[in-house]
């Protein structure tokens, strides 16, 4: 009997390369090395230093390709980091109300940002942008609790098709000076979406409905767009501080 015919093995390889630099840090790139190209006729003793900040600079801005997992029901990170908290606890007031998240608490899930990590935000679900409301304030450390309310920071909320409404909070940290948004109001986005940066160490706060499971615990690193923080009707994967 003949053996049937196998399809062909499709195979393909990849090469590392450095991520793509964001727009929005190409300038400070393109600072930085020019400054160490100066210091070569004015200062060389300071040049290797200065080109290795300009690749720090660089590498703080990167802007590497995610894939997002597919499926309802998930919350995906917003943002790069470690999992510093995760507690129920009253809503900020930008987002309360029944044009926001409503008025009980919720599950607070915060990813802390240090300088080494990619500092590019993305939209936790897929939906239409309801609010993006920026709060002017300090530049306390953003790992401290009262950063949620004292800090500089960014609320947005999205809704998607179904009613659903997510808010997450981009809170500036000790070195960062400027959230910058991608988005406005009314904008459509999809799951792992760019929206935002903040520059220079920060923290994102996303919070929770109560039908939705946990999917992370306190130490875990998450990845952007990639990191499932939270799964509708799930079995929780960590304690909550109530």
């Amino acid at each position: 009997m003949a053996s049937l015919d196998k399809p062909p093995v499709v195979t393909s390889t990849v090469k590392w390369r450095f991520p793509d630099i964001h727009p929005e840090g190409r300038k400070y790139v393109l600072i930085a090395a020019a400054i160490a190209l100066l210091s070569l006729f004015v200062w060389d003793f300071i040049t290797w230093p200065l080109v290795f900040l300009t690749l720090g600079v660089a590498a703080f801005f990167r802007d590497p390709v995610r894939v997002t997992p597919q499926g309802e029901g998930l919350i995906v990170s917003p943002a790069d980091g470690l999992i510093t908290m995760i507690e129920r606890v009253p809503l900020p007031p930008e987002l309360t109300g029944p044009h926001a998240l409503g008025d009980a608490p919720m599950v607070r899930v915060s990813v802390f940002m240090s300088v080494f990590d990619v500092h590019v935000n993305r939209t936790p679900i897929t939906g239409t942008i309801k609010h993006v409301i920026y709060i002017s304030g300090k530049f306390m450390n953003a790992d401290f609790d009262k950063a949620s309310d004292e800090n500089e920071r960014q609320h947005i909320v999205v809704e998607d098709r179904d009613g659903l409404r997510i808010g997450f909070t981009q809170i500036a940290g000790l070195v960062a000076r400027r959230i910058v948004a991608f988005v406005k109001s009314g904008d459509m986005v999809v799951a792992g979406q760019r929206v935002g940066l903040i520059r220079f160490g920060s923290r994102v706060d996303v919070f929770i409905p109560e039908d939705y499971a946990c999917q992370v615990a306190l130490g875990q690193r998450a990845i952007a767009g990639e990191t499932i923080l939270a799964r509708k009707g799930g079995t929780a994967a960590t304690g909550i501080s109530q």
